[in-house]
C-alpha cells in the first residue's frame, strides 16, 4: 500500500446525497448532480473514499441500523456500478458482502471495513448512530475514525480532505489535522450560513457542489504524462 496515500473522508447527506431527512428506504436515496462522476474520478486519481456519516435517526429509533446500510448499498450502486444506474443490481451484490461483515462491526457504532472490500465500493464506511445528547466515539465531530483510517491505511493527513456541509464536518476534519472543505448544502448552490461563517473563520476553502471541489482538487495534480517529463 503507498505509505502516503491520498483520501477523502466524505459525508454523506447533503453533500453525496439529496437529504430528505431522516432516510430509511433505499429508494429515497438520490445522488446530487455530479457526484458519481466526481467520485469515480477521485478514485481514478489514486484518492481513497471513504463514507462518514452521523445517523442519529437509528439511536432516536426512527430506523434500524439495517436500514442505514440498504441506503448506503443503494449509494454505492449508483456511484460505483454503471451497469446498475437504478441501484438495484448493485444493491443484490452487496447484501452478502454486507452480512460477512456484519461480525467485525464496532459497537454502538458501524465501521464497515469487509476482509476484502469491494472493488468498486467505498474503501470504508462509518455510521455514528448516536443522538447528539450520547456518548459517541465516532460522531463526528469526534475525529475517531478518520484518525483510525490515516494510521491504518497508511495515509498523509496532508493530502486527504474531509468534505461536509455542516460545521461538525469541518470540526472533524480540523480535529484529525486533515484539511477540511465545505460544499454547499445539497443542490441548492449555498452553504448553510454557520457553516459557511465557520469556514470564513478559518479559511476553510468552500466550494458550491462536491463535484466542483473534486474538479479543482484533480486539476492540480499533473497528469501522468507530466510526472514523466
Amino acid at each position: 500500500m503507498n505509505p502516503s496515500a491520498p483520501a477523502l473522508f466524505l459525508d454523506r447527506d447533503d453533500t453525496l446525497v439529496r437529504d430528505e431527512g431522516y432516510m430509511s428506504r433505499p429508494e429515497q436515496i438520490e445522488l446530487l448532480p455530479g457526484v458519481a462522476e466526481a467520485l469515480r474520478a477521485a478514485r481514478a486519481a489514486g484518492f481513497r473514499l471513504y463514507l462518514v456519516t452521523n445517523q442519529s435517526g437509528i439511536g432516536r429509533g426512527y430506523y434500524t441500523m439495517a436500514d442505514a446500510l440498504a441506503c448506503n448499498r443503494r449509494l454505492e450502486a449508483l456511484v460505483f456500478d454503471p451497469a446498475a444506474p437504478d441501484g438495484r443490481g448493485r444493491d443484490r451484490g452487496l447484501r452478502s458482502q454486507v452480512a460477512d461483515s456484519t461480525p467485525i462491526l464496532r459497537p454502538a457504532t458501524c465501521d464497515l471495513r469487509p476482509e476484502a472490500a469491494h472493488p468498486r465500493g467505498f474503501d470504508g464506511v462509518c455510521i455514528a448512530p448516536e443522538r447528539p445528547d450520547e456518548p459517541s466515539r465516532y460522531r463526528k465531530p469526534s475525529p475517531a475514525y478518520l484518525l483510525e483510517r490515516i494510521a491504518g491505511d497508511g495515509l498523509d493527513p496532508a493530502r486527504c480532505r474531509m468534505v461536509g456541509d455542516k460545521v461538525s464536518d469541518l470540526a472533524c476534519g480540523l480535529a484529525a489535522g486533515v484539511p477540511p472543505v465545505l460544499v454547499a448544502r445539497g443542490a441548492t448552490g449555498a452553504p448553510r450560513e454557520d457553516a459557511a461563517a465557520f469556514a470564513a473563520a478559518r479559511g476553510i476553502p468552500v466550494f458550491p457542489s462536491l463535484s466542483a471541489f473534486v474538479s479543482a482538487l484533480l486539476s492540480r495534480i499533473p497528469a501522468a504524462s507530466e510526472k514523466k517529463n
